[in-house]
């Protein structure tokens, strides 16, 4: 009996670490990895580092690259000039003046025809560049769509926007039109069935192949899985939602989007938020102000911000900066300026630490550097 005993252990063990969620750190010039309790778990003992990604992450040590895996044991040596995060299995790496795809053995594999690589993206799709025209390839570097388009946007949800001749449509990952490149401009595409889109000079929804426009409107904002979105009449945003009626009326300068039922708006040039009915619940006093997320949002007051909760009441003293110029090395991370599973970046004085939501530091430490967490 102890055999399967051992092999179940191995198993969970093995599942724990691939989905371990780990985040740079920065300390005397040397770069490791922490982990959501604030443990380190890989020392700083690397020249730089990309963010992890299925379970493995570039490292760079004596001026070489390698890759590692969430207990920091090395899986690819350190013997390339450049190598990026994997997607779908892949990853491009350079030796020398050659730039080729890669496995997770560091096993050369296909080089597609094509004036540049593309990393792979969910989907299993990468872009190949042809004659200035690009198309698709899948992970066995086979042709699913040959150079049609002078633009791919990338895929979010199974599609991406396309332009041709200064027109936008939308294809899916198999490269099949959904939406002809007939608009001026167009949105993400959501759940496969509509997004905003400019037709002539008109700005509407696009629902299938019917365009419904709104009157007077000069600019919409993606609807990123919401119900309703902002969009601008004039001079003023106002709020409209997927059949493009006005939820609430444009009577704002400037606007987010919605999230816990709350949305920051801008009136008499300072920063509010408002609900669903336009009502503006929390005063509008502040010098900026980012969406709630996990109950709480970001606020500038004065030259520092802090995180107030739904009923307005400041529950984290105003005293950090939230927005990063990127990464540190040459990998860079997507910003995030509020609470991400109870944890948010901020930088305090010259650096930079995760707060909780009672706003104690994670670890009860700084750093020099700092980046989000991945697996």
């Amino acid at each position: 009996m102890k055999k399967p005993i051992l092999l179940l252990l191995t198993l969970c063990l093995s599942a724990m670490s691939f989905g371990q969620q780990l985040a740079q750190f920065k300390e005397k010039k040397k770069t490791g990895f922490i982990n959501t309790d604030g443990q380190v778990v890989i020392p700083a003992t690397y020249e730089a580092a990309g963010d992890f990604s299925e379970g493995l992450a570039p490292v760079r040590v004596n001026k070489k690259w390698g890759v590692i895996n969430t207990q920091g044991q090395v899986v690819i040596e350190p013997s390339l000039d450049m190598i990026e995060g994997f997607n779908q299995g892949v990853s491009i790496a350079k030796q020398g003046k050659e730039i080729f795809y890669i496995n997770k053995k560091g096993e050369r594999l296909h080089t597609p025809d094509s004036n540049k690589l593309y990393p792979y993206q969910k989907g299993g799709v990468a872009f190949i560049r042809k004659d200035k025209k690009i198309g698709l390839i899948d992970t066995s570097g086979k042709v699913i769509l040959p150079p049609t388009y002078d633009v791919i946007r990338d895929f979010k949800g199974g599609f991406a926007r396309v332009r041709n001749n200064g027109l936008w449509g939308i294809i899916d990952l198999k490269g099949k039109v959904v939406v002809p490149a007939e608009y001026q401009d167009l949105g993400e595409w959501e759940n496969g069935k509509m997004t905003w889109a400019k037709k002539g000079e008109e700005y509407g929804i696009l629902t299938g192949s019917t365009f419904k426009a709104i009157e007077g409107v000069v600019k919409i904002w993606d609807f990123n899985g919401r119900d309703i979105t902002y969009a601008k009449k004039g001079e003023l945003i106002g709020y409209i939602d997927k059949q493009g009626r006005w939820v609430i009326e444009p009577k704002f300068t400037k606007a987010r989007a919605f999230n816990d039922g709350l949305a920051p708006v801008v009136m008499d040039q300072k920063w509010g938020y408002t609900n669903t009915s336009g009502e503006l619940v929390i005063p509008a006093t502040y010098e900026d102000a980012e969406v709630f997320n996990e109950g709480l949002a970001p606020v500038k007051i004065g030259k520092n911000w802090g995180f107030i909760n739904t009923q307005g009441e400041l529950v984290i003293p105003a005293d950090y900066q939230i927005t990063i110029g990127g990464g540190f090395g040459i990998f860079q991370s997507a910003d995030s300026k509020g609470f991400i599973n109870g944890l948010a970046r901020v930088k305090n004085g010259k650096t930079w630490g995760f707060l909780k939501k009672d706003g104690s530091v994670l670890g009860q430490k700084w750093y020099d550097n700092l980046e989000l967490f991945s697996e």
